[in-house]
């Protein structure tokens, strides 16, 4: 297996872990700014950067499995909250 892949799968540790979840939070925190702001192309195109962001973080087990209950609502909250806007 290539160090590329080798990295690709790494699980990070637990503290890389609540950095992650930190930084997931803190696009949390930029969608909600933005959505309460009126609509103009760049702030729908930094929403949608950061949907797809919360999105993509999901998918991955040690992210998702490392949330809380409380937290992953937030994400799920944003998530919705921000594609609406971005329609």
């Amino acid at each position: 297996m290539s160090e590329e892949v080798k990295e690709f799968n790494k699980v990070p540790t637990p503290a890389e872990t609540q950095k992650s979840i930190s930084a997931a939070m803190d696009s949390v925190t930029l969608i909600t700014k933005k959505v309460a702001e009126p609509k103009v192309e760049e702030k729908v195109k930094t929403v949608n950067r950061n949907v797809k962001h919360l999105e993509h973080m999901l998918t991955k087990e040690w992210f998702s499995g490392a949330l809380t209950a409380e937290q992953r609502t937030t994400i799920d909250d944003s998530i919705e909250a921000g594609t609406a806007y971005c329609l």
